[in-house]
């Protein structure tokens, strides 16, 4: 605990120039003189994050044997274990009101709308739905950031969903109101502008594009003045912030230029990496940024969407993934679903190892972190509703311990949870979606 001393600087100084606006991260500087870098905003400026997988998984190998803390890490959970004192699985939950009239699709449309609602997806020509729980943290702790909320996704948005259901509920796990479903957006280029640079439209970033001007050397002066006035500590977090920008922006730039030479595809959105993979860890490594500069705290991410036949070449499996998941119940099949469950967990570690590599008061990013990763859907061939595959990560700023396997009643609604979670993130309410009352984590 370290009792700071010598100049403050604003939380809000932005470095300007050339039509960008560069949001730093909590330096130790920022804390006015006298207080303690433990006490500081750090310390309770708590970042959430819902990241959505949808077809279920192999539950036989995703669920620990044993609960409470002695437990070890399952087949496709064990990518996890470096984490493990961030880690909660939370095993035992359902989502009642995924269940429906309708066929396979309904169920799908269902899924991906019920995550953070616990909301019955209506049929008929208007999407109706309910607040979900992402959308109630950006009320509550999202209001005084640039960005109250994010929301990111990897496919695009479909435009025929069937069963009478509005595409609005496949296309978005994120509703500000039962009628304003939030799009998401899955163009890192446009992301990145969003949060570090000016382009509205598209005729803007192209010309950016074109000037191919770095928004680090837009400000490279200022940074020099105001790296002569930090301390050691704070001058390594800046340059360690520095340096993953202009990794990003490398990696756009290199995305969008494969594009533009892609002639026979011009409807293509630039800055979209053809490589899944990459894609995928690009649009972590904003949301990553996004929160170290405290430029939004909630984000919602669709690491795929409901029915996606995408194919992951570095998983190993060739098979497309909604395929993939209708195993017919032969273990062959549910064990290459299993390799594909293990890969997407992967990911979720990558972005795990980047949170807790970031200072963040005398913790990480990761220790100040609350993040949800689940699916609607349990088993992906009978398209059932639990028990769903869920895993809690961070340490909520402190408020929750981690290192346990959780088992609850069969059937317990995964709002309860929901509302655990916010309870966690210092929002008081006594109930969320089809709440019975807050699951106890």
């Amino acid at each position: 605990m370290r009792i700071l001393t010598g100049k403050h600087l604003s939380r809000r100084m932005l470095l300007r120039g050339a039509g960008t606006a560069l949001a730093l991260p909590l330096l130790e500087s920022m804390i006015p003189a006298g207080r303690v870098w433990a006490q500081s905003d750090a310390a309770t400026r708590v970042r959430t994050g819902f990241i959505y997988i949808p077809h279920g998984a192999t539950m036989s190998r995703w669920t620990p044997t044993r609960s409470g803390t002695d437990f070890e890490f399952s087949e496709i959970l064990a990518p996890l274990e470096p984490f493990r004192d961030s880690i909660n699985i939370i095993s035992d939950l359902t989502h009642p009101q995924a269940y429906g009239p309708g066929g396979a699709t309904a169920h799908h449309n269902r899924s991906s709308a019920v995550f953070l609602s616990g909301a019955m997806a209506q049929a008929g020509a208007e999407a109706r739905l309910g607040v979900t729980a992402d959308q109630v943290a950006a009320t509550q702790i999202g209001q005084d950031t640039p960005l109250p909320s994010l929301e990111l996704m990897i496919n695009e948005g479909s435009l025929s969903c069937g069963d009478g259901l509005s595409c609005a509920y496949r296309n978005t796990i994120s509703w500000q109101s039962p009628t304003s479903p939030l799009p998401m957006e899955n163009n890192p280029q446009v992301v990145f502008e969003r949060l570090f640079g000016d382009g509205s439209t598209n005729e803007e970033r192209l010309a950016r594009r074109r000037q191919a001007l770095s928004l680090l050397d837009a400000v490279t002066d200022q940074i020099a003045t105001l790296n002569r006035s930090l301390p050691s500590d704070d001058r390594a977090r800046l340059d360690l912030f520095l340096t993953d920008v202009r990794e990003i922006e490398r990696r756009i730039e290199k995305a969008g230029a494969r594009t533009a030479d892609a002639l026979d595809v011009p409807q293509r959105p630039a800055g979209i990496p053809e490589d899944i993979e990459a894609h995928i860890k690009l649009m972590m490594d904003l949301q990553v940024l996004a929160w170290q500069t405290d430029i939004t705290r909630v984000t919602t991410f669709q690491l795929a969407s409901e029915l996606s036949n995408t194919v992951y070449p570095a998983s190993g499996i060739r098979e497309s993934f909604h395929i993939l998941s209708h195993h017919s119940n032969l273990e062959e099949n549910k064990a290459k679903f299993a390799v594909l469950n293990r890969y997407h967990v992967e990911l979720l570690a990558y972005l795990l190892t980047k949170l807790d590599a970031l200072p963040d008061g005398e913790g990480s990013l990761l220790d100040n972190s609350l993040i949800l990763y689940g699916s609607g859907m349990s088993d992906g061939n009978e398209h059932n509703h639990g028990p769903l595959p869920v895993v809690l990560a961070g340490r909520a700023g402190g408020a929750l311990e981690g290192g346990r396997h959780l088992r609850h009643a069969a059937d317990t609604t995964m709002s309860n949870l929901l509302l655990a979670m916010l309870h966690k993130l210092g929002i008081e309410q006594d109930s969320f979606g089809d709440s019975t009352g807050a699951l106890e984590i």
